[in-house]
């Protein structure tokens, strides 16, 4: 659905090419003006122009090859320019040349005619050799949107990020990774769906191509007069018609994601925090009580977008069983991100349904199913392809060692992908957040670690920290992480989790959370003086005998017990523990 008309021009400068490419399917021209490394006087200075599908190649033998992106040449960073040995076409090197049609160059000299088309591997090659951003980023477009994606080229642009992680400065190579092999697998589903879906993370671009100067200017669209049209006239003006409606504002932005996100009530967030005391099927039963009706229904329909279709959807690809046997992902319960998925859903849903309404809804299911999904894989395709790589094992929660060389490179790429996550506002595998704190706990020193917490690139999740707290012996050092760690827990995990650790500052703590929430339910109602209880063997510690009977005596009242999952924290657990502390403090011994 591209058209374009190209034109050389006439340079007053001898070291510089001029030429012009007309893109009247986006209603703009660009005009490229070339210094030229070197020149001779035998040397060719006329630009050959060649039709290569997805780009429009400007070649001057000898000098320059330059692939100018047909569907998004808005940019200039996803237009390649290759000088020297890059710019060879095998061995068309000073010959006047004519591209007659689609992937085809003549030989005027010769009269030989020769198909034309990029090389997978030499792009490969030039993106592993590439020290500018603007080659990197138009070589991983173009080997992402323009070659069919396999197994083989996926692994080695995987690599090449998770060795350049730190070298990328404008972009996000993670970010353009996902963005645009989503693009590249979903547009052709159906007609349009290019123009309604992102195809980079990037919203501008400054930088500059070495050598190469580039000015726009805007033209007139071309009116076509004819009716039911087919094929490419079809797209021609489907293209046309969605530039006269401002065609960036048509793309699905994760803006209106991230709105909605930070838009959530507090509410909204009691409910997710009540869903830990909950299992997932239990949903319904837990947010029926809720009193704000509007809210728990949407949030449970967001819900069942998650559980119901992304996540059985890929637990039920052929390529989650052999990708699960080695990273261990989607073998837990995240709200978070449940909630982050199944919100994905509805938005992407409702922007298709406004722009795609002869589509139909069941298509659109299919197509907003598809894009999550796969955007949750490709994730977990990064992370299989870095344990492969650093030859880690399915299980890391051994907290007793410390972690490797490779691990720590792991947990630094991890980092990246929840950075990248976080800038566009996209959900991640559940699991994921586990994974990443069980790598920190082992690889992170104590207030580097606590750092990360506090900072919130690590997440305390359930299953981590209770792993944490079983496994762990209490020495001095295991001690103060327990305890760190526990401190900074959410309230409703706390609860949860800190009856794994049989230790007496745990018993501290859960006895002082127990104290102050049955005074706060005392202060909020009318109680009746409790009546002092007989013992069969009396302490004489008389305050703490009043508070213990008083405690006693709210519960008697029929109060809601705020541990009700755990049935031995009760008045005589607050009395028996304060005992032991004390005796401790004095230096006695509790019997």
């Amino acid at each position: 659905g591209g058209l374009c008309v190209c034109c050389s021009l006439v340079s007053d400068t001898p070291h510089e090419i001029i030429y012009s490419i007309y893109f009247l399917h986006k209603g703009y021209n660009k005009t490229f003006t070339v210094s030229l490394e070197r020149t001779e006087s035998h040397q060719l200075k006329e630009v050959a122009f060649m039709n290569l599908d997805y780009y429009v190649a400007a070649y001057l033998p000898g000098q320059f090859l330059h692939l100018l992106n047909i569907q998004h040449p808005d940019m200039l960073c996803y237009s390649l320019f290759l000088t020297g040995e890059d710019a060879r076409i095998g061995t068309l090197q000073n010959c006047s040349i004519h591209s007659p049609w689609v992937s085809t160059v003549l030989d005027c000299n010769a009269g030989s005619l020769y198909d034309v088309s990029i090389s997978d591997s030499a792009l490969l090659k030039f993106l592993q050799k590439s020290k500018q951003d603007c080659e990197r980023l138009a070589a991983l477009h173009c080997a992402l949107l323009y070659f069919q994606h396999t197994e083989d080229l996926e692994m080695q642009i995987i690599r090449w990020i998770s060795e350049n992680l730190s070298t990328c400065h404008s972009f996000d190579p993670i970010q353009e990774f996902i963005i645009a092999s989503l693009y590249c697998r979903m547009c052709p589903e159906t007609q349009n769906l290019d123009k309604l879906l992102p195809y980079t993370s990037l919203h501008d671009w400054i930088g500059v191509v070495p050598g190469v100067i580039c000015a726009t200017d805007i033209i007139s669209l071309p009116v076509l007069e004819f009716q039911n049209s087919k094929g490419f006239w079809e797209k021609l003006n489907a293209n046309l018609e969605s530039v006269k409606y401002a065609e960036p504002h048509l793309q699905y932005h994760s803006n209106v994601l991230r709105r909605e996100w930070r838009n959530l009530s507090e509410e909204v967030r009691s409910i997710l925090f009540g869903l830990l005391f909950c299992s997932f099927w239990d949903f319904s039963l837990f947010t029926n009580q809720r009193e704000e009706r509007r809210t728990t229904a949407y949030l449970r329909n967001i819900f069942e977008n998650a559980k119901k279709y992304v996540l059985v959807y890929i637990i039920f690809t052929p390529s989650y069983f052999a990708q699960a046997r080695l990273v261990p992902l989607f073998e837990e319960e995240d709200y978070q991100q449940h909630l982050l998925m199944g919100l994905m859903v509805a938005q992407l849903k409702d922007h298709l349904m406004r722009h795609l309404q002869y589509v139909g809804k069941k298509k659109i299911d299919q197509i907003v199913l598809d894009y999550v999904a796969n955007l949750l894989n490709l994730v977990h395709r990064i992370m299989k392809e870095v344990w492969r790589r650093y030859q880690l094992h399915s299980c890391i929660f051994c907290f007793d060692e410390r972690g490797s060389a490779g691990e720590f490179a792991v947990f630094h790429i991890m980092s990246r992908i929840l950075e990248a996550a976080n800038g566009m506002c996209m959900p991640l595998p559940p699991g994921f957040h586990t994974l990443h704190l069980g790598l920190g706990v082992r690889c992170l020193p104590l207030h580097t670690l606590l750092h990360y917490i506090d900072n919130g690139i690590l997440q305390l999740t359930e299953t981590c920290v209770r792993k944490l707290l079983k496994d762990l012996d209490d020495t001095e050092q295991n001690e103060k992480l327990k305890f760190s760690i526990v401190m900074r827990l959410p309230e409703a995990l706390g609860q949860k989790v800190r009856q794994y650790w049989n230790h007496p500052i745990n018993a501290n703590l859960i006895a002082r959370k127990y104290v102050k929430l049955l005074l706060e339910k005392l202060g909020n109602r009318q109680c009746s003086r409790p009546i002092p209880e007989t013992r069969s063997v009396p302490v004489e510690f008389l305050p703490l005998n009043y508070l213990t009977n008083m405690l006693a005596e709210i519960e008697n009242q029929g109060s809601v017990h705020p541990y009700e999952k755990q049935d031995h924290v009760n008045a005589r657990f607050v009395e028996e523990t304060a005992l032991k502390h004390t005796l401790t403090l004095l230096g006695l011994k509790y019997s």
